[in-house]
């Protein structure tokens, strides 16, 4: 057996004497219908089938749970190939009455198995990180979610487990089949990749072609805050995460999110809030507000909803270009990254093994 097929962009197939025409059949099955089975490929013969079921994987993963929630987002939790958990999470964006068919529906995309970067209130790196993800596990996860969604997903939001920075050899390639017209087809607008603050990778990024869309998770206003639970900051103090993004900026000339975790007693005093105004006016960028998601095992809280309120009166008297109040979906279903795999983990003695 080889290995995935989906690591591999569909210009760059190489599968032998397989005549072309064959092989947009296999594209249009797979990237069109989202079918990762050969032997459901019905207008190919039985014994091209064979061949590529013995040289060829295709299946990145398995659904191994599927967590619903009241407000309709939805958790899948990956078992891949070789027993390690990863999970993705489907949030449908709903306009109109109750039971009107979503009207955007956006996957939130992991890039790693654990994470390394440590950041204090995530439970994705509390086993730390047990290895990056192929191109083809990330790619993956957006052909089974739409199986799973029975419709096209429309938005992708690389904010699962992971530091998607970290895994540009794997996930750049992921973005181009995504965004190919012979791939998945989903428009760079529609894509964003969210960052704890890698500065020399988010200068990187800066030369990628296609217009997507960067969010940066700053979760503190100075270095001494921000230190408090996001240890990266060490590496990569505010000052020069902010030099990166203005470079980012200036290369892509395209607005950037500053994602912001509201946590009870570390980060949600007034004088935070006055210094996150002050780097978005500077930045020009958005703000994301999202009061924290409590996760088993860990100390922080959210603030009071006075609180959260008053942090939010205060940032949008700076001025800052655009401030968004995000009360997280799927507090039912451990929707924070990694909540579910970690419980899997606890729960499972098979899946400890593999930690």
């Amino acid at each position: 057996m080889t290995s995935l097929l989906l690591d591999h962009s569909f210009e760059k197939w190489n599968l032998g004497s397989v005549p072309k025409y064959r092989l947009e059949q296999l594209r249009h099955w797979i990237f069109d219908q989202g079918c990762l089975h050969w032997d459901e490929m019905t207008n190919l013969p039985k014994s091209l089938r064979d061949d590529l079921a013995r040289n060829w994987d295709i299946l990145p993963m398995e659904l191994i749970r599927s967590q619903g929630s009241s407000d309709t987002t939805q958790k899948f939790l990956w078992k891949l190939r070789d027993g390690q958990l990863i999970e993705s999470v489907l949030i449908p964006a709903t306009e109109g009455t109750q039971g009107v068919r979503a009207s955007r529906m956006t996957l939130c995309v992991s890039t790693q198995v654990g994470c390394a970067i440590g950041c204090k209130f995530c439970a994705s790196g509390l086993d730390g990180l047990k290895r990056n993800l192929s191109t083809g596990e990330i790619v993956g996860q957006v052909l089974l979610a739409r199986i799973q969604a029975k419709r096209r997903i429309d938005n992708l939001v690389f904010m699962g487990m992971g530091e998607p920075l970290a895994n540009l050899p794997a996930l750049l390639p992921a973005l181009d089949q995504i965004l190919s017209p012979k791939g998945l087809g989903i428009g760079a607008r529609h894509l964003t990749l969210s960052t704890s603050g890698l500065a020399p990778k988010i200068v990187e990024l800066a030369s990628y072609p296609a217009q997507i869309r960067l969010a940066i998770s700053l979760h503190g206003g100075d270095d001494e805050t921000r230190q408090k639970i996001m240890p990266i900051n060490k590496r990569f103090p505010v000052e020069e995460l902010l030099n990166a993004c203005e470079a980012f900026i200036q290369a892509r000339k395209k607005m950037i999110t500053l994602e912001y975790i509201l946590i009870e007693g570390v980060n949600d005093d007034l004088k935070q809030a006055e210094l996150l105004a002050s780097h978005a006016r500077r930045l020009n960028a958005k703000i994301n507000l999202i009061p924290y998601n409590r996760v088993e095992g860990l100390h922080w809280n959210r603030p009071s909803i006075h609180q959260i309120h008053a942090f939010l009166k205060k940032v949008e008297s700076g001025s800052p270009p655009r401030v968004t109040l995000r009360m997280e979906k799927g507090h039912d279903i451990d929707a924070a990254c990694g909540q579910l795999r970690l419980r899997e983990m606890n729960d499972s003695p098979q899946a400890a093994t593999l930690m």
